[in-house]
């Protein structure tokens, strides 16, 4: 594969011709779900950094904040938009109580959301638009739709979709191409391997990982719970407390180890592993250091051979379910039958 600047190799991202670097940036916890959020200079200087050195695809929402971090990503942008596949979602967003999620892929809010989009981040399109979760009132036939009408005016140019089972990927696909599916891949979460995954390479179709640190355990080890502020997601995840954490912590003990014995770091080797998984992949770790981000484009070096990759798989089993049980994942992302839709 190409390279572009900094040395990051360059990756064909599904089969419609979109073209990243083998590791993007993840923006969310600049603005979101991480405890307060960061100076807004400080991150837009990170961003950019991030584009210099190579690390072009900007991943965002504007479910992050909600609104704010589209806003701080299309302040970066300004003089570099040419350099970037920009990614951002739409699908969640807040009730009046502020608190309750709301799904939603009805055609009138795809469209409502991509013109807000366009609007935060002061761009004329979208490289990549997600639908961020799947709305299992609203046949994906129908949200598809207007997707693709979206593609055809020029608002955006490759669809994605975050979270969604394989049947409902299939069904999407069938409308309008996919270009690539984001799931939570890594060391700490494998569950998409047995079927997901599968559908996606059958199809064609990039697959970016998100949360390939396991929300920044592999960064920093248990001791990540320590110093969690008010607002931080991670306290209500099962895998970051009790028992679990427990487990946990060992597992990280083995991984750091093996990582110290490669010569590398415990996140580099953790993102390592990812990018073994295939050409097609492409995982998206986020941070607010340019420090971290420095460090997790070394991942990009380090080579594991398969008896590595075997041994590393072999212990590395983590416990605990990586949301609370009301949060909508794949598992729940089924959608109905088009015949049966009476809406608009």
């Amino acid at each position: 594969m190409a390279s572009c600047g900094g040395g990051v190799r360059r990756i064909k991202l599904g089969s419609q011709g979109l073209v990243v670097p083998a590791q993007g940036l993840g923006c969310l916890g600049m603005s979101d779900f991480y405890g307060t959020p960061k100076p807004e200079p400080d991150m837009i200087a990170l961003i950019q950094h991030a584009v210099q050195s190579g690390v072009t695809l900007l991943d965002t929402s504007d479910f992050y904040g909600p609104f704010t971090n589209e806003i701080l990503v299309g302040k970066a942008l300004k003089g570099i938009r040419e350099k970037v596949q920009l990614a951002t979602k739409f699908g969640i967003s807040y009730a009046e109580d502020g608190k309750t999620r709301v799904i939603r892929g009805d055609p009138a809010y795809v469209r409502a959301c991509c013109e807000a989009s366009l609007k935060r981040l002061d761009v004329d399109c979208i490289d990549l638009y997600y639908q961020h979760r799947i709305d299992t009132n609203v046949p994906i036939e129908v949200t598809m739709g207007e997707l693709k009408k979206l593609v055809e005016e020029g608002k955006i140019k490759y669809v994605g979709l975050s979270e969604a089972s394989a049947s409902t990927i299939r069904r999407a696909h069938a409308v309008h191409p996919i270009t690539a599916v984001q799931l939570e891949w890594s060391l700490w979460t494998r569950d998409a391997e047995e079927d997901i995954v599968p559908t996606c390479r059958e199809l064609g179709i990039g697959i970016v990982a998100y949360s390939p640190l396991g929300r920044g355990f592999f960064t920093t080890g248990p001791k990540v719970t320590d110093n969690l502020e008010e607002g931080d997601m991670r306290k209500s995840l099962p895998r970051f407390s009790g028992e679990n954490l427990e487990h946990n912590a060992r597992v990280f003990e083995r991984v750091n180890e093996m990582a110290m014995k490669k010569g590398c770091t415990t996140p580099q080797l953790a993102l390592a592993w990812v990018h073994h998984q295939g050409n097609e992949v492409c995982p998206i770790p986020g941070t607010t250091k340019i420090a971290n981000f420095d460090q997790n484009i070394g991942a990009l070096s380090v080579k594991l051979t398969p008896k590595e990759m075997a041994e590393l798989e072999s212990f590395a089993a983590f416990k605990g379910d990586r949301y609370p049980g009301e949060n909508q994942t794949w598992k729940t992302s089924e959608t109905p039958a088009l015949e049966s839709w009476k809406g608009e």
